[in-house]
């Protein structure tokens, strides 16, 4: 196999090459073993089981078969426990030969199921780092000294968009003079006003600086 570490979901690649000496059909098998093992008051007790298997083709006496990146996909499974004194949990890799009548040929490797993806970096800073990366580019741009002042409203703003939003208000029949214009005509006109034009100096400055301290009393 590539490695030792892998992740729920990962599949890993099992490169092996098989070859039939016996006079008896062959079956070659792969299998995801784990085993919890319990400490407690100086006793173990240790539970092993099968938690993924993938098998081959038969192959007949003299024969041979080759497996080029044959896949065993992780199921999700607890990860790996290594470093607590009452509960451990290990996994391994089994490639056996199931050879009816006869004891299996098994070849065990040792496995880590973690929960960090390998990214193929030389460190696992680096593959944490890669994870969690941000893009702090925007810390080398400079804001400008002083602020653009905004649009002219003119410019935004057509006069046929102008005249699409401003919903007509028939006169009354009975209605004469100014002085019986209804009020909300009066408050769409302020509405559609265009704002202010920006300007970084007060033009209605205050005739007098207040100086005086303010005090609060509770």
């Amino acid at each position: 196999i590539e490695r030792k570490g892998y992740c729920n979901g990962e599949a890993i690649p099992i490169y092996a090459e098989i070859e039939n000496c016996s006079s008896r059909l062959i079956v070659p098998k792969a299998a995801i073993f784990q085993t919890q093992t319990y400490l407690a008051s100086g006793r173990t007790k240790s539970v092993r089981h099968m938690v993924a298997n993938v098998r081959g083709n038969h192959i007949a006496s003299g024969g041979t078969d080759t497996w080029n990146g044959k896949t065993l996909k992780i199921p999700p499974v607890t990860p790996s426990i290594l470093d607590c004194c009452i509960i451990r949990v290990d996994y391994s890799l089994a490639v056996y030969i199931h050879i009816p009548g006869a004891k299996k040929l098994m070849l065990e490797l040792p496995l880590v199921i973690g929960t960090i993806p390998y990214h193929g970096f030389g460190s696992r800073n680096s593959s944490i780092a890669s994870q969690f990366s941000v893009d702090m580019s925007w810390l080398t741009l400079t804001l400008p000294e002083q602020p653009e002042a905004p649009p002219n409203y003119a410019d935004v703003v057509s006069e046929e968009e102008f005249s699409r939003h401003v919903p007509p208000y028939p006169q009354p029949p009975n209605c004469e003079g100014e002085a019986c214009c209804p009020m909300f005509a009066c408050i769409q006109e302020f509405r559609f006003q265009p704002p202010p034009l920006y300007s970084e100096v007060d033009p209605h400055p205050p005739d007098v600086e207040e100086t005086q301290p303010v005090s609060f009393i509770l």
